[in-house]
């Protein structure tokens, strides 16, 4: 054998055998990496240093603070739901976050992950958003993904400020008597991006959702409202039936929905006044409790009594109602 046929170094090995191929297993060693990341995505670049300081100091800007004076419940301080900032994994669902405008405050991005469509996607999203995009290497996209699928990308979504319950009347978004949505036990938070979706279509002041038991506004709720959130402003309670007795105690009417009311929702005499509509859940309704808190429940007719609506359906239809006997 002609020791001579491939040429080049490494060709063959000591003893003249021909070297064995690698199957194909280096071949990404011959491709590109891709266009170049923009500055602030370049390690130690310092735009990519500035990117980071702003990061840090949205976070701290968005830390929950305590109110001064007067004298509320705790969820006045309108701190987030789980008090941490919450992650959007993964390139698509980052990619329909983005493009929902749910507020964030950094996007993370491993080195690989650069030259995927749907990652440069985002990375414009996020930089036309003005939120800093930053590049991290697996071990730390592993640790803020806690163990997701993640795909080389992480999007950090900045914690929601709630309203307390008494500014959804101060600092009212209509000209017209107030309505307020509150829902009792519903845990979805799809339904209450639905919900708040609805509310911000037909008028309404804004959404009551209580601190336990009930969903809160995350990365969910934030893309099943269509950028409502951003409009319309929710409110926790600690207690929910003395949230609604306040109310009461400044002329609201409380119509709770359930399928045993004594009135249908286009029937209600109080349409037009000062109004709280609270929906339960689809599969237990109203509390006892909260039911009891209500000066009137209403039903939505139905074709089948056997069926169920769940809550942002619901709350479209009342709303629907009052809107119409207000215009």
């Amino acid at each position: 054998m002609n020791k001579d046929r491939r040429p080049g170094p490494g060709g063959r090995t000591k003893a003249g055998k021909p070297r064995p191929g690698t199957g194909g297993h280096g071949k990404h060693r011959l491709e590109g990496k891709g266009p170049t990341p923009p500055a602030s995505m370049r390690p130690g670049h310092p735009a990519q240093r500035a990117a980071t300081r702003q990061a840090k100091q949205r976070g701290d800007n968005n830390k929950p603070t305590r109110p001064t004076g007067g004298e509320r419940e705790p969820d006045a301080k309108r701190r987030s739901g789980s008090g941490d900032m919450e992650l959007v994994i993964g390139r698509n669902a980052v990619v329909e976050s983005l493009r929902a405008g749910i507020p964030a405050t950094a996007l993370y991005v491993g080195g690989r992950a650069q030259s995927d469509e749907r990652v440069a996607e985002a990375v414009q999203l996020a930089a036309g958003a003005g939120i800093a995009v930053l590049e991290a290497g697996s071990a730390e996209i592993e640790r803020l993904a806690a163990g997701g699928v993640h795909q080389g990308v992480v999007l950090h979504v900045r914690p929601y400020s709630y309203a307390h319950p008494d500014d959804l009347i101060a600092q009212r978004r209509t000209a017209g008597p107030p309505l307020i949505v509150a829902l009792d036990g519903v845990t979805d938070p799809r339904n209450l991006g639905a919900v708040a979706r609805s509310a911000a279509a037909f008028g309404a002041d804004g959404v009551l959702v209580p601190s336990r038991r009930s969903a809160g506004v995350t990365a969910g709720a934030w893309k099943s409202s269509a950028g409502a959130l951003a409009r319309l402003p929710v409110a926790r309670a600690v207690n929910l039936t003395r949230a609604l007795e306040t109310y009461k105690e400044a002329g609201l009417f409380v119509v709770g929905l359930d399928a045993t009311g004594d009135v249908s929702v286009r029937d209600m005499a109080v349409a037009d006044g000062p109004l709280v509509i609270v929906v339960g859940s689809e599969g237990r309704g109203l509390s006892r409790v909260v039911a009891n808190a209500c000066d009137l429940l209403a039903h939505i007719p139905m074709t089948s009594a056997t069926e169920s609506l769940n809550a942002g359906v619901a709350a479209s239809i009342a709303l629907y109602e009052v809107a119409a006997a207000r215009a």
